[in-house]
């Protein structure tokens, strides 16, 4: 189903004392951005969801539109 809920990744882990990332990290180059930009792209891979930033998913349309996991790019 396209709304079932997947595990929550180091992609959306808050900043805390100890150094983690606030906010949203991009699965291919490492981008950080606060919340959900609605530029990003979002992708379910083998039930982890992995976001994309906007020059990341630029850089690979073709490869999403064909729904090619992001290894394969």
């Amino acid at each position: 189903m396209v709304d079932q809920k997947t595990h929550q990744t180091r992609q959306q882990a808050e900043l805390t004392s100890d150094g983690t990332v606030d906010g949203t990290v991009c699965a291919r180059c490492g981008a950080v951005a606060e919340g959900s930009p609605p530029t990003w792209s979002c992708s379910v891979e083998n039930g982890e969801r992995r976001y994309f930033c906007d020059r990341c998913a630029r850089d690979n349309i073709r490869a999403i539109e064909g729904r090619l996991d992001s290894d394969w790019w």
